[in-house]
Protein backbone atom coordinates (compact mmCIF):
# COMPACT_ATOMS: atom_id res chain seq x y z
CA UNK A 1 0.00 0.00 0.00
CA UNK A 2 1.44 3.48 -0.82
CA UNK A 3 2.71 5.47 2.14
CA UNK A 4 1.00 8.51 3.56
CA UNK A 5 2.49 11.80 2.45
CA UNK A 6 3.90 13.89 5.26
CA UNK A 7 2.73 17.23 6.62
CA UNK A 8 5.16 20.16 6.77
CA UNK A 9 7.56 20.23 9.74
CA UNK A 10 6.17 21.53 13.03
CA UNK A 11 8.24 23.51 15.52
CA UNK A 12 6.71 23.88 18.98
CA UNK A 13 8.54 26.53 21.00
CA UNK A 14 8.69 27.35 24.71
CA UNK A 15 7.00 24.28 26.20
CA UNK A 16 7.60 22.22 29.31
CA UNK A 17 7.58 18.55 28.36
CA UNK A 18 6.02 15.63 30.17
CA UNK A 19 7.74 12.87 28.22
CA UNK A 20 5.52 9.97 29.35
CA UNK A 21 8.37 8.38 31.30
CA UNK A 22 9.46 10.77 34.04
CA UNK A 23 7.30 12.42 36.68
CA UNK A 24 8.80 15.88 36.36
CA UNK A 25 8.34 18.37 33.57
CA UNK A 26 11.33 19.56 31.58
CA UNK A 27 12.60 23.10 31.62
CA UNK A 28 11.15 25.26 28.82
CA UNK A 29 12.31 23.82 25.53
CA UNK A 30 11.40 23.29 21.87
CA UNK A 31 10.24 20.19 20.02
CA UNK A 32 10.68 19.55 16.32
CA UNK A 33 8.33 17.26 14.40
CA UNK A 34 9.14 16.17 10.87
CA UNK A 35 7.96 13.29 8.66
CA UNK A 36 5.47 12.05 11.29
CA UNK A 37 8.10 11.62 13.99
CA UNK A 38 9.49 13.65 16.87
CA UNK A 39 12.93 14.54 15.60
CA UNK A 40 14.42 16.66 18.37
CA UNK A 41 13.67 17.82 21.89
CA UNK A 42 15.78 20.85 22.78
CA UNK A 43 17.48 23.55 20.72
CA UNK A 44 16.43 23.01 17.10
CA UNK A 45 18.01 25.95 15.30
CA UNK A 46 16.48 29.04 13.75
CA UNK A 47 13.09 29.28 12.13
CA UNK A 48 14.76 30.25 8.90
CA UNK A 49 16.45 26.85 8.78
CA UNK A 50 13.06 25.10 8.86
CA UNK A 51 11.70 25.86 5.43
CA UNK A 52 7.91 25.96 5.40
CA UNK A 53 7.54 24.84 9.02
CA UNK A 54 4.43 25.45 11.06
CA UNK A 55 5.59 27.29 14.18
CA UNK A 56 3.51 27.01 17.34
CA UNK A 57 4.43 29.26 20.26
CA UNK A 58 3.75 27.18 23.35
CA UNK A 59 3.74 30.04 25.84
CA UNK A 60 5.15 27.83 28.63
CA UNK A 61 2.28 25.35 28.29
CA UNK A 62 2.84 21.63 28.82
CA UNK A 63 3.49 19.31 25.89
CA UNK A 64 2.71 15.66 26.58
CA UNK A 65 2.13 12.45 24.63
CA UNK A 66 -1.38 11.78 23.37
CA UNK A 67 -3.56 9.73 25.69
CA UNK A 68 -4.26 6.07 25.00
CA UNK A 69 -7.17 3.81 25.96
CA UNK A 70 -6.49 0.09 26.32
CA UNK A 71 -10.12 -1.05 26.15
CA UNK A 72 -12.45 0.70 23.71
CA UNK A 73 -15.30 -0.33 21.43
CA UNK A 74 -15.38 2.08 18.50
CA UNK A 75 -17.95 -0.10 16.77
CA UNK A 76 -20.37 0.10 19.71
CA UNK A 77 -19.53 3.29 21.64
CA UNK A 78 -21.98 5.35 19.59
CA UNK A 79 -24.70 2.73 19.16
CA UNK A 80 -27.39 1.31 21.41
CA UNK A 81 -27.83 -2.44 21.49
CA UNK A 82 -31.04 -2.07 19.50
CA UNK A 83 -29.45 0.08 16.79
CA UNK A 84 -26.37 -2.13 16.62
CA UNK A 85 -28.45 -5.20 15.91
CA UNK A 86 -31.27 -3.66 13.88
CA UNK A 87 -29.52 -1.19 11.58
CA UNK A 88 -27.80 -1.85 8.29
CA UNK A 89 -24.24 -3.14 8.69
CA UNK A 90 -22.73 0.00 7.18
CA UNK A 91 -24.32 2.17 9.86
CA UNK A 92 -21.99 0.66 12.45
CA UNK A 93 -18.95 1.71 10.42
CA UNK A 94 -20.16 5.29 9.95
CA UNK A 95 -20.93 5.58 13.65
CA UNK A 96 -17.47 4.27 14.46
CA UNK A 97 -15.92 6.91 12.20
CA UNK A 98 -17.70 9.63 14.19
CA UNK A 99 -16.63 8.10 17.49
CA UNK A 100 -13.04 7.96 16.26
CA UNK A 101 -13.04 11.71 15.65
CA UNK A 102 -14.61 12.36 19.05
CA UNK A 103 -11.95 10.27 20.78
CA UNK A 104 -9.15 12.13 19.03
CA UNK A 105 -10.67 15.48 20.02
CA UNK A 106 -10.64 14.27 23.63
CA UNK A 107 -6.90 13.75 23.25
CA UNK A 108 -6.84 9.98 22.72
CA UNK A 109 -4.40 9.36 19.90
CA UNK A 110 -4.17 5.55 20.24
CA UNK A 111 -6.74 2.99 21.36
CA UNK A 112 -6.93 -0.79 21.64
CA UNK A 113 -10.33 -1.93 20.39
CA UNK A 114 -11.59 -5.04 22.18
CA UNK A 115 -14.52 -6.15 19.98
CA UNK A 116 -15.71 -4.94 16.62
CA UNK A 117 -14.94 -4.95 12.91
CA UNK A 118 -12.61 -1.93 12.99
CA UNK A 119 -9.64 -3.00 10.87
CA UNK A 120 -11.11 -1.19 7.82
CA UNK A 121 -11.52 1.91 10.01
CA UNK A 122 -7.89 1.64 11.16
CA UNK A 123 -6.71 1.43 7.59
CA UNK A 124 -8.69 4.53 6.57
CA UNK A 125 -7.60 6.56 9.61
CA UNK A 126 -3.97 5.64 9.04
CA UNK A 127 -4.06 7.41 5.68
CA UNK A 128 -4.90 10.69 7.41
CA UNK A 129 -8.07 11.04 5.33
CA UNK A 130 -10.24 11.33 8.45
CA UNK A 131 -9.51 12.32 12.05
CA UNK A 132 -9.19 9.53 14.58
CA UNK A 133 -6.75 7.61 16.76
CA UNK A 134 -4.41 4.79 15.89
CA UNK A 135 -6.25 1.51 16.47
CA UNK A 136 -5.15 -1.91 17.67
CA UNK A 137 -8.12 -4.06 16.56
CA UNK A 138 -9.15 -7.36 18.17
CA UNK A 139 -11.91 -7.85 15.59
CA UNK A 140 -14.68 -10.12 16.91
CA UNK A 141 -14.42 -11.20 20.54
CA UNK A 142 -14.54 -14.99 20.85
CA UNK A 143 -17.02 -16.63 23.22
CA UNK A 144 -18.33 -20.05 24.12
CA UNK A 145 -22.03 -20.85 23.84
CA UNK A 146 -23.86 -19.19 26.77
CA UNK A 147 -20.78 -17.03 27.33
CA UNK A 148 -20.37 -13.28 27.49
CA UNK A 149 -20.40 -13.00 23.71
CA UNK A 150 -23.40 -15.22 23.02
CA UNK A 151 -26.22 -12.86 22.04
CA UNK A 152 -28.51 -15.42 20.46
CA UNK A 153 -32.05 -15.81 21.78
CA UNK A 154 -32.56 -18.42 24.47
CA UNK A 155 -34.85 -20.42 22.19
CA UNK A 156 -32.32 -20.54 19.33
CA UNK A 157 -30.04 -23.50 18.84
CA UNK A 158 -26.39 -23.08 19.69
CA UNK A 159 -24.32 -21.95 16.73
CA UNK A 160 -22.57 -25.31 16.55
CA UNK A 161 -25.96 -26.96 15.83
CA UNK A 162 -27.47 -24.27 13.60
CA UNK A 163 -25.88 -25.04 10.22
CA UNK A 164 -24.18 -21.69 9.71
CA UNK A 165 -27.01 -19.47 11.00
CA UNK A 166 -25.56 -16.83 13.33
CA UNK A 167 -27.08 -14.06 15.48
CA UNK A 168 -26.70 -10.44 14.45
CA UNK A 169 -23.71 -9.78 16.74
CA UNK A 170 -21.77 -12.37 14.77
CA UNK A 171 -23.00 -11.22 11.37
CA UNK A 172 -21.58 -7.72 11.93
CA UNK A 173 -18.24 -9.02 13.22
CA UNK A 174 -18.73 -7.96 16.84
CA UNK A 175 -18.68 -11.45 18.38
CA UNK A 176 -17.83 -14.99 17.31
CA UNK A 177 -19.24 -17.99 19.20
CA UNK A 178 -16.94 -21.01 19.05
CA UNK A 179 -16.96 -24.24 21.09
CA UNK A 180 -14.21 -26.83 21.34
CA UNK A 181 -10.58 -26.66 20.32
CA UNK A 182 -11.21 -26.87 16.56
CA UNK A 183 -13.77 -24.07 16.50
CA UNK A 184 -11.65 -21.86 18.75
CA UNK A 185 -8.64 -22.34 16.47
CA UNK A 186 -10.77 -21.40 13.46
CA UNK A 187 -12.27 -18.37 15.23
CA UNK A 188 -8.86 -17.01 16.23
CA UNK A 189 -7.46 -17.54 12.76
CA UNK A 190 -10.53 -15.84 11.28
CA UNK A 191 -9.86 -12.68 13.34
CA UNK A 192 -6.17 -12.70 12.40
CA UNK A 193 -7.19 -13.03 8.77
CA UNK A 194 -9.37 -9.94 9.21
CA UNK A 195 -6.57 -7.84 10.68
CA UNK A 196 -6.64 -8.45 14.43
CA UNK A 197 -3.49 -7.27 16.20
CA UNK A 198 -4.40 -9.28 19.31
CA UNK A 199 -7.18 -11.72 20.22
CA UNK A 200 -9.89 -11.32 22.83
CA UNK A 201 -11.65 -14.29 24.43
CA UNK A 202 -14.43 -14.39 26.99
CA UNK A 203 -13.19 -16.41 29.98
CA UNK A 204 -15.87 -15.54 32.51
CA UNK A 205 -19.32 -14.11 33.10
CA UNK A 206 -20.30 -10.59 32.12
CA UNK A 207 -22.55 -7.74 33.22
CA UNK A 208 -24.44 -6.96 30.02
CA UNK A 209 -24.78 -10.50 28.68
CA UNK A 210 -28.05 -12.38 29.27
CA UNK A 211 -27.09 -15.90 30.36
CA UNK A 212 -23.87 -15.94 32.36
CA UNK A 213 -23.60 -15.11 36.08
CA UNK A 214 -20.41 -13.38 37.19
CA UNK A 215 -19.15 -16.41 39.13
CA UNK A 216 -19.02 -18.76 36.14
CA UNK A 217 -15.79 -19.74 34.38
CA UNK A 218 -15.88 -19.91 30.60
CA UNK A 219 -13.84 -22.01 28.20
CA UNK A 220 -11.92 -25.06 29.29
CA UNK A 221 -8.19 -24.83 29.77
CA UNK A 222 -7.67 -26.68 26.48
CA UNK A 223 -9.90 -24.26 24.58
CA UNK A 224 -8.02 -21.26 26.02
CA UNK A 225 -4.69 -22.90 25.17
CA UNK A 226 -5.92 -23.38 21.61
CA UNK A 227 -6.53 -19.63 21.34
CA UNK A 228 -3.10 -18.83 22.76
CA UNK A 229 -1.38 -21.29 20.41
CA UNK A 230 -3.12 -19.92 17.32
CA UNK A 231 -2.28 -16.32 18.30
CA UNK A 232 1.33 -17.21 19.12
CA UNK A 233 1.77 -18.73 15.67
CA UNK A 234 1.07 -15.23 14.35
CA UNK A 235 3.40 -13.60 16.87
CA UNK A 236 0.75 -12.00 19.01
CA UNK A 237 -1.14 -12.57 22.27
CA UNK A 238 -4.55 -13.22 23.82
CA UNK A 239 -6.49 -10.98 26.22
CA UNK A 240 -9.29 -12.43 28.33
CA UNK A 241 -12.50 -10.85 29.61
CA UNK A 242 -12.77 -12.22 33.14
CA UNK A 243 -13.66 -10.89 36.60
CA UNK A 244 -13.17 -13.71 39.09
CA UNK A 245 -10.17 -15.50 40.61
CA UNK A 246 -10.79 -18.94 39.16
CA UNK A 247 -11.14 -17.57 35.64
CA UNK A 248 -8.03 -15.40 36.04
CA UNK A 249 -5.92 -18.36 37.16
CA UNK A 250 -7.19 -20.54 34.31
CA UNK A 251 -6.42 -17.78 31.83
CA UNK A 252 -2.87 -17.44 33.17
CA UNK A 253 -2.42 -21.22 33.07
CA UNK A 254 -3.33 -21.09 29.38
CA UNK A 255 -0.72 -18.42 28.62
CA UNK A 256 -3.03 -15.39 28.34
CA UNK A 257 -1.13 -12.12 28.76
CA UNK A 258 -3.84 -9.55 29.57
CA UNK A 259 -6.74 -9.81 32.00
CA UNK A 260 -9.53 -7.47 30.98
CA UNK A 261 -11.42 -6.18 34.05
CA UNK A 262 -10.51 -8.41 37.03
CA UNK A 263 -12.71 -6.36 39.36
CA UNK A 264 -13.90 -9.36 41.38
CA UNK A 265 -10.43 -10.62 42.23
CA UNK A 266 -10.66 -12.28 45.63
CA UNK A 267 -7.08 -12.30 46.89
CA UNK A 268 -3.89 -10.32 46.69
CA UNK A 269 -2.13 -13.58 45.82
CA UNK A 270 -3.88 -13.63 42.45
CA UNK A 271 -2.53 -10.19 41.57
CA UNK A 272 0.87 -11.19 42.91
CA UNK A 273 0.88 -14.14 40.53
CA UNK A 274 0.01 -11.80 37.68
CA UNK A 275 2.91 -9.53 38.67
CA UNK A 276 5.34 -12.44 38.95
CA UNK A 277 4.37 -13.87 35.56
CA UNK A 278 4.17 -10.56 33.70
CA UNK A 279 0.40 -10.69 33.11
CA UNK A 280 -1.29 -7.31 32.67
CA UNK A 281 -4.39 -6.10 34.49
CA UNK A 282 -6.21 -4.08 31.85
CA UNK A 283 -8.90 -2.52 33.96
CA UNK A 284 -11.36 0.34 34.12
CA UNK A 285 -12.24 2.90 36.85
CA UNK A 286 -15.97 2.14 36.80
CA UNK A 287 -18.64 3.66 39.01
CA UNK A 288 -22.15 2.26 39.07
CA UNK A 289 -23.68 5.22 37.21
CA UNK A 290 -21.51 4.64 34.13
CA UNK A 291 -23.97 2.05 32.84
CA UNK A 292 -27.73 1.80 33.13
CA UNK A 293 -29.58 -1.52 33.04
CA UNK A 294 -33.36 -1.87 33.09
CA UNK A 295 -33.05 -5.57 33.85
CA UNK A 296 -32.54 -5.92 37.63
CA UNK A 297 -30.25 -8.95 37.17
CA UNK A 298 -27.85 -6.96 34.98
CA UNK A 299 -28.12 -3.96 37.30
CA UNK A 300 -27.13 -6.11 40.30
CA UNK A 301 -24.18 -7.55 38.38
CA UNK A 302 -23.06 -4.03 37.49
CA UNK A 303 -23.24 -3.00 41.15
CA UNK A 304 -21.16 -6.01 42.23
CA UNK A 305 -18.45 -5.27 39.67
CA UNK A 306 -18.23 -1.58 40.60
CA UNK A 307 -17.90 -2.43 44.29
CA UNK A 308 -14.69 -4.32 43.47
CA UNK A 309 -12.93 -1.58 41.51
CA UNK A 310 -11.15 0.19 44.36
CA UNK A 311 -9.92 -3.05 45.94
CA UNK A 312 -8.56 -4.42 42.67
CA UNK A 313 -6.63 -1.19 42.00
CA UNK A 314 -5.18 -1.14 45.52
CA UNK A 315 -4.09 -4.78 45.42
CA UNK A 316 -2.60 -4.41 41.96
CA UNK A 317 -0.50 -1.41 43.01
CA UNK A 318 0.61 -3.24 46.16
CA UNK A 319 1.62 -6.35 44.19
CA UNK A 320 3.38 -4.43 41.44
CA UNK A 321 1.03 -5.80 38.78
CA UNK A 322 1.29 -4.07 35.41
CA UNK A 323 -1.86 -1.94 35.07
CA UNK A 324 -3.34 -0.68 31.82
CA UNK A 325 -5.98 2.06 31.72
CA UNK A 326 -9.13 1.60 29.65
CA UNK A 327 -12.78 2.64 29.64
CA UNK A 328 -14.96 -0.07 27.99
CA UNK A 329 -17.81 2.31 27.13
CA UNK A 330 -20.36 0.88 24.73
CA UNK A 331 -24.05 0.64 23.81
CA UNK A 332 -24.95 3.95 25.51
CA UNK A 333 -24.15 6.71 23.00
CA UNK A 334 -24.94 9.55 25.38
CA UNK A 335 -22.18 8.34 27.72
CA UNK A 336 -19.31 8.00 25.25
CA UNK A 337 -17.74 11.26 26.47
CA UNK A 338 -17.24 9.68 29.90
CA UNK A 339 -13.95 8.45 28.47
CA UNK A 340 -12.32 11.70 29.65
CA UNK A 341 -14.04 11.69 33.03
CA UNK A 342 -12.99 8.11 33.69
CA UNK A 343 -9.36 9.06 33.19
CA UNK A 344 -9.60 11.82 35.79
CA UNK A 345 -11.06 9.32 38.29
CA UNK A 346 -7.75 7.53 38.56
CA UNK A 347 -6.54 10.49 40.61
CA UNK A 348 -9.82 11.68 42.14
CA UNK A 349 -11.30 8.38 43.29
CA UNK A 350 -8.80 5.54 43.03
CA UNK A 351 -5.59 6.67 44.64
CA UNK A 352 -3.26 7.36 41.72
CA UNK A 353 -0.96 10.36 41.76
CA UNK A 354 -1.38 12.42 38.58
CA UNK A 355 2.08 11.58 37.12
CA UNK A 356 1.45 7.85 37.64
CA UNK A 357 -1.95 8.07 35.93
CA UNK A 358 -0.35 9.97 33.04
CA UNK A 359 2.25 7.24 32.59
CA UNK A 360 -0.48 4.58 32.59
CA UNK A 361 -2.35 6.35 29.80
CA UNK A 362 0.74 7.04 27.71
CA UNK A 363 3.96 5.02 27.80
CA UNK A 364 2.73 2.11 29.95
CA UNK A 365 -0.37 1.35 27.89
CA UNK A 366 1.96 1.48 24.89
CA UNK A 367 4.03 -1.34 26.38
CA UNK A 368 0.93 -3.52 26.48
CA UNK A 369 0.13 -2.65 22.88
CA UNK A 370 3.65 -3.72 21.87
CA UNK A 371 2.83 -7.31 22.83
CA UNK A 372 1.27 -7.53 19.36
CA UNK A 373 4.81 -8.06 18.07
CA UNK A 374 4.90 -8.49 14.31
CA UNK A 375 1.17 -7.79 14.10
CA UNK A 376 1.74 -4.29 15.49
CA UNK A 377 0.92 -1.84 12.67
CA UNK A 378 2.88 0.93 14.42
CA UNK A 379 6.01 -1.01 15.37
CA UNK A 380 8.27 1.27 13.32
CA UNK A 381 8.50 3.85 16.14
CA UNK A 382 7.73 4.18 19.88
CA UNK A 383 4.30 5.29 21.09
CA UNK A 384 3.28 7.16 24.22
CA UNK A 385 6.44 9.18 24.82
CA UNK A 386 8.12 12.38 23.71
CA UNK A 387 11.61 11.34 22.72
CA UNK A 388 13.49 11.63 19.43
CA UNK A 389 12.32 8.95 17.01
CA UNK A 390 8.87 8.46 18.56
CA UNK A 391 5.61 8.87 16.69
CA UNK A 392 4.52 12.51 16.74
CA UNK A 393 1.31 12.08 18.75
CA UNK A 394 1.25 14.99 21.21
CA UNK A 395 -1.05 17.32 23.13
CA UNK A 396 -0.36 20.89 24.19
CA UNK A 397 -2.41 21.55 27.31
CA UNK A 398 -3.36 24.71 29.18
CA UNK A 399 -2.63 23.44 32.73
CA UNK A 400 0.00 21.28 34.36
CA UNK A 401 -1.34 17.69 34.17
CA UNK A 402 1.28 16.44 36.63
CA UNK A 403 -0.44 18.53 39.33
CA UNK A 404 -4.04 17.57 38.51
CA UNK A 405 -5.85 15.58 35.83
CA UNK A 406 -8.93 17.82 36.03
CA UNK A 407 -8.13 19.55 32.75
CA UNK A 408 -8.97 16.37 30.83
CA UNK A 409 -12.59 16.55 31.95
CA UNK A 410 -12.96 19.57 29.62
CA UNK A 411 -10.84 18.72 26.59
CA UNK A 412 -12.53 21.26 24.37
CA UNK A 413 -11.34 24.00 26.76
CA UNK A 414 -7.93 22.82 27.92
CA UNK A 415 -6.46 20.95 24.94
CA UNK A 416 -4.93 23.77 22.92
CA UNK A 417 -3.22 21.64 20.27
CA UNK A 418 -3.78 18.04 19.18
CA UNK A 419 -1.24 16.45 16.84
CA UNK A 420 -1.38 12.84 15.69
CA UNK A 421 1.05 11.25 13.26
CA UNK A 422 2.69 14.63 12.73
CA UNK A 423 -0.56 16.21 11.54
CA UNK A 424 -2.34 19.04 13.38
CA UNK A 425 -5.99 18.26 14.10
CA UNK A 426 -6.63 21.10 16.53
CA UNK A 427 -4.75 24.36 17.14
CA UNK A 428 -6.36 27.27 18.96
CA UNK A 429 -3.08 29.22 19.29
CA UNK A 430 -1.65 31.92 17.07
CA UNK A 431 0.61 30.30 14.53
CA UNK A 432 2.95 30.93 11.65
CA UNK A 433 1.27 29.23 8.69
CA UNK A 434 3.18 26.84 6.51
CA UNK A 435 4.33 28.24 3.19
CA UNK A 436 3.35 24.96 1.57
CA UNK A 437 -0.15 23.52 1.17
CA UNK A 438 -1.06 20.51 3.28
CA UNK A 439 -0.55 17.46 1.07
CA UNK A 440 -3.55 15.46 0.04
CA UNK A 441 -3.51 12.19 2.04
CA UNK A 442 -3.06 8.94 0.21
CA UNK A 443 -3.42 5.38 1.55
CA UNK A 444 -0.72 4.47 4.08
CA UNK A 445 0.57 1.48 5.97
CA UNK A 446 1.67 3.06 9.24
CA UNK A 447 5.36 3.24 8.30
CA UNK A 448 7.28 6.51 8.72
CA UNK A 449 8.65 8.18 5.63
Amino acid sequence: MPQQQCSPPILINNVRVFDGLNEELSAPTSVLIRNRLIRKVGEVGTRESLDGALVIEGGNRVLMPGLTDAHTHLFAAGASQASLTASATGTCHYTALLQAENMLMRGFTTVRDMAGDVTPLRQVLDTGAFPGPRIYPSQAAISQTAGHGDHSAVYESASTFSCGVHPRAEEIGFMRVADGRDQVLAAVREQLKRGATQIKVMAGGGVASPYDPLDVVQYTLDELKAAVEAAADWGTYVAAHVYNDEGIHRAIDAGIKSIEHGHLVESEETLQRMADEGVWLSTQPFVEEDHEYTNPVNAEKNKEVCEGVKRSFEWARSAGTRIAFGTDLLLEPDKAALQSTMFTRLEKDFGFLAPHALRLATSENAELFRLSGERDPYKAAPLGRIVPGAWADVLLVEKDPTVSLDLFSEPEKYLAVIIKDGRVYKNILAETPSTRPLPRPVPGNGEPV
